[in-house]
């Protein structure tokens, strides 16, 4: 069932409930009202007959009989009939009629008035004294005009009913199409936007109501492909031309080196240089691997609780080892006095990797100068900041440095392939943690990890 459809079938029914309930209650209003109406016409009428007859003589009777022929309009069906009874014995002196129910007499004597609907015929009956002795009169006639009145009533609005919801069934439908109009444009514009023209954007100039904000979330879905199609356009170049640098190297070599007969000092040179390849080759595929495995879900590793400070401690020992003239400081002098609050649970290997990239790095583009490492302890987490002298990050190209294969331009002739970094994101991120880097020229870089300890880890 189209939307539009559904919206309005659904304030057909809301309004159909509406329009039924107000109807009845008019209807019903109005039939209390002429019943009403009728019943005390009816009391008037009985009142004037038990005057007439009981306290007047024969001209009284005459005279009454006469006014209401020509003044009052006889009421159809209309029957007068006078009961003698005991009033201090609640009982009658003549047979009542049997027609109606004990119950109907028994509320005359007890209350002197009562009410009656029996069929089409409307009775009252009131308990009379006299000078004479006490008489039940009873008088009773059809509503015919009342009748017809409430036929003509419900006719109408049972007519008005249809009508209406005739109306609105037209109405609701060409609203709900205007309404609905911005939505069907906007699945008209998305379905023509493809990987080729993921640069189109939907109209959102009414960005105040939902229909805008539902077009500023669309152009918002857009820029993240767009930005993700762009990354991984720009991942496929660069990895395929730095694995294509390595291969034509080893595939030049060896074919120079099958060309003709050489020495061994030229075969040693030729296999020295085509290790050299391999090498480079074998780390490129590797640092590929480590980064492509974290984009698994988190599930698949080894969660284990780890001590932050002595990994920092033990990525020194083994940096002492690979870069003998580093000069990372530790600076633990604000540790907490409580090991919870700088224990964390996490994959050990994998943040071991992620910090051991970040500190090398702090080393291999500072040229060695002063790093420091320093570990704080805030609620509920742990900051770990990392700080260099070295070349810096141009302020323009810091959006793009976790990005694969992503270098600054200003530290191209440094080794390296631009891994480090965009796996130590995605690994700290992984860990619910942040990494914020802060860099200037020539001054050095700051980088800041912020991770959740072990008391607001949710196990």
């Amino acid at each position: 069932m189209q939307l539009r459809t559904k919206i309005t079938s659904i304030f057909i029914v809301l309004t159909s409930l509406f329009l039924t309930g107000i109807f009845i209650l008019i209807y019903y209003n109005s039939k209390k009202y002429t019943e009403s109406e009728f019943y005390l016409r009816l009391t008037q009428r009985a009142t004037i007959a038990a005057q007439a007859y009981l306290e007047g003589d024969d001209l009284n009777v005459d005279i009454y009989d006469d006014i209401r022929i020509r003044h009052l309009q006889t009421l159809p069906n209309e029957k007068e009939v006078i009961y003698p009874v005991d009033a201090k014995l609640k009982r009658p002196i003549k047979e009542l009629d049997k027609t109606l129910p004990s119950s109907f007499f028994q509320k005359i004597f007890t209350e002197e008035y009562a009410e009656l609907k029996q069929g089409d015929y409307y009775y009252t009956g009131l308990l009379y004294h006299d000078s004479k002795g006490d008489f039940i009169v009873v008088l009773s006639a059809t509503d015919l005009y009342g009748f017809g009145k409430l036929d003509n009533l419900r006719n109408t609005l049972i007519t008005a009913f249809f009508i209406s919801i005739l109306f609105i069934f037209i109405l609701g439908r060409y609203y709900a199409q205007q309404a609905l109009s911005p939505i069907s444009k906007i699945i008209k514009d998305v379905n023509l936007i493809r990987a080729e023209n993921l640069s189109q954007r939907l109209n959102a100039s009414n960005g105040n109501d939902e229909l805008g904000q539902l077009a500023k979330t669309f152009n918002n879905m857009l820029d993240r492909l767009q930005i993700s199609f762009d990354l991984q356009s720009n991942f496929v170049n660069n990895a395929s031309h730095e694995l294509r640098n390595p291969l034509t190297a080893i595939l030049g070599q060896t074919e120079i080196a099958l060309n003709k007969s050489r020495s061994k000092e030229e075969y040693h040179s030729i296999l020295k240089n085509i290790d050299l390849e391999a090498s480079r080759l074998d780390f490129l595929v590797n640092g590929l691997l480590k980064l492509a495995q974290t984009d698994f879900d988190s599930k698949g590793f080894l969660i284990e609780p780890i001590r932050l400070d002595e990994m920092v401690l033990h990525i020194k020992k083994n940096i002492d080892v690979s870069i003998p003239n580093n000069k990372i400081e530790l600076n633990f002098e604000e540790l907490p006095e409580s090991e919870e609050a700088i224990t964390l649970m996490g994959s050990e290997s994998l943040l071991n990797l992620a910090l051991s990239n970040i500190m090398e790095n702090a080393c291999k583009f500072s040229n060695n100068k002063s790093v420091t490492v320093k570990i704080l302890s805030e609620t509920d987490t742990i900051l770990l900041i990392v700080k260099d002298k070295g070349v810096g990050i141009p302020q323009d190209e810091l959006k793009n440095i976790y990005e694969p294969f992503f270098r600054a331009s200003n530290v191209r002739d440094i080794e390296g392939f631009g891994f480090g970094l965009p796996l130590a994101y995605r690994i700290i991120k992984m860990h619910s943690g942040k990494i914020n880097v802060v860099s200037q020229i020539d001054k050095g870089t700051i980088v800041k990890i912020r991770l959740p300890n072990k008391s607001s880890y949710n196990v």
